[in-house]
């Protein structure tokens, strides 16, 4: 209990505060929350955002992975650090978008060379990861070698992007090693990895169309020198684990969610939220999964628990301590939230809530204070708010149903929120683009969801469904394909 406490303590206070300058993981924090403290974005400021028409980029391939920031200490500038699909790897001037480096990997995989998917070609999809100390960017590249596709963990240096030594680390050869069956071909990894306790995480998933025998796999990898060290599956085929976010920690814990399992006729791991430790080891107690008492259902129906990662939060009560819970969102509309301690097996949920009525796959984003925990997320129509549309949902410590819906307003398009304040609870705001839809940058008061800002001005091209908005050093910045958008204010 200690343990949990201190965590969520350690979330209440801190979390936040690393959005003072670099951003080294997606959606800003191992928690996976979304937030950024911006000092100067108040709500009036908000109604200034503009394309930053000074910022001038030049990259090439489709990008789907959220833009990182990495400022080393004493430097006037920071970069901002994208990976594309065609395994291009760019660490551009934060302020005229010049590159400062560029490497080119090893070939990305033509979709004609996969058994199913619908990225073409497939490269790096999962937002890779920085250790600011060290200095190194981690990102997993679906790679063509003379094996045939491979999934290829590279380390690179941020001064130069150049490949460190050892690296990079095979996949599918490391898991063989350790007695495990892994195709490359047909396994997904379109989450962003995670770094927790001096150790790498990534996750998988299958190809979009869920062609071949794959399991929802996490692997832990030692980083100096590159080393496997522990990994998990689902125990049926499938189950993909393909959340924008993927893996998301509590400073204890590890969280992931998994999609529809094949052919199970018991629970075996799919459609769950499910805990882990590092190590890996794998649990069948309740404390330690949940799934809905329809996994059956949701499996046949293709209707994954895990359209979106799980995400710890902690609920401030007054004179206690705080209510420690995780909420996920599924492909069936639902919003799942569990008792963090305990996930309670098959049925326990303390709230499965009708959120949308098609499928959430975009990440949420949290605005959390002393007094609030309230959750972002984009969605195509709810009963309450019918139209595609920017929810907000108030999570409260207790009751009989804890999760309420605050506001919704209309958005036309699929981007994954965010969520910006000055100073970690004033001029809250969630920003989200417009992806796949008018492409527009749009801005709404957290609080009302009155909108803040229009996006007008701020349609961009080309912009992948999923995106996600990059917040530092009072700029925004937005990946499209060969291109990356910065607003400033």
């Amino acid at each position: 209990m200690r343990l949990y406490l201190a965590a969520a303590l350690a979330f209440l206070v801190s979390v936040p505060a690393i959005a003072a300058e670099n951003v080294v993981t997606y959606h800003n924090s191992i928690f996976r929350t979304g937030a950024y403290r911006v000092p100067g974005l108040t709500l009036a400021a908000a109604a200034t955002m503009h394309v930053d028409t000074s910022f001038k980029s030049n990259v090439t391939g489709n990008i789907y992975a959220q833009p990182l920031y990495y400022r080393a200490e004493g430097a006037t500038h920071g970069i901002v650090v994208v990976a594309t699909e065609s395994n291009s790897v760019y660490a551009l001037d934060d302020r005229s978008g010049a590159a400062v480096w560029k490497v080119h990997l090893r070939a990305s995989v033509p979709l004609s060379h996969l058994p199913c998917g619908n990225i073409d070609p497939d490269g790096v999809t999962g937002t890779p990861v920085i250790d600011p100390v060290a200095g190194v960017l981690y990102l997993d590249a679906l790679t063509a070698t003379d094996k045939g596709p491979r999934h290829l963990i590279y380390a690179l240096s941020l001064v130069d992007g150049s490949v460190l030594a050892g690296w990079p680390l095979d996949v599918q050869t490391a898991l063989a090693s350790a007695g495990v069956t892994f195709s490359s071909s047909i396994q997904g990894e379109r989450s962003g990895l995670l770094l927790s306790g001096g150790n790498l995480y990534v996750v998988y998933g299958g190809n979009y169309g869920d062609c071949g025998s794959y399991h929802g796999t996490v692997i832990q990898l030692q980083t100096q020198p590159p080393k496997l060290l522990a990994n998990w599956e689902t125990r049926a085929n499938g189950g993909g684990i393909w959340a924008q976010g993927g893996i998301a920690g509590d400073g204890d814990s590890l969280f992931v969610t998994t999609g529809n399992t094949m052919g199970a006729s018991t629970w075996m791991d799919g459609e769950a939220i499910i805990r882990l430790r590092p190590g890996l080891l794998h649990s069948t107690n309740k404390h330690d999964y949940f799934t809905p008492t329809n996994w059956l259902n949701l499996d046949n129906s293709d209707e994954d628990l895990g359209g979106t990662e799980a995400l710890p939060i902690a609920i401030a009560v007054p004179g206690s301590p705080p209510a420690l819970r995780v909420i996920a969102f599924g492909k069936d509309g639902n919003a799942y939230l569990a008792d963090r301690r305990n996930l309670g097996g098959i049925g326990g949920a303390i709230q499965v809530m009708p959120a949308s009525t098609s499928a959430i796959r975009t990440a949420p984003a949290v605005y959390q204070t002393k007094s609030a925990t309230m959750v972002a997320f984009t969605n195509s129509g709810s009963s309450q708010c019918p139209f595609n549309n920017e929810t907000m949902l108030n999570v409260a410590a207790s009751g009989s149903s804890p999760v309420s819906v605050a506001w919704c307003a209309a958005l036309n398009g699929a981007g994954a929120p965010i969520v910006t304040t000055t100073d970690d609870s004033a001029n809250p705001i969630v920003w989200v683009v417009g992806a796949e839809g008018d492409n527009m940058l749009h801005g709404f008061n957290a609080l009302t969801g009155q909108i803040v800002f229009s996006g007008t001005g701020t349609a961009m091209s080309n912009v992948n469904h999923f995106a996600t908005i990059l917040a530092a050093r009072n700029r925004f910045y937005v990946a499209a394909d060969n291109k990356v958008y910065a607003f400033a204010f």
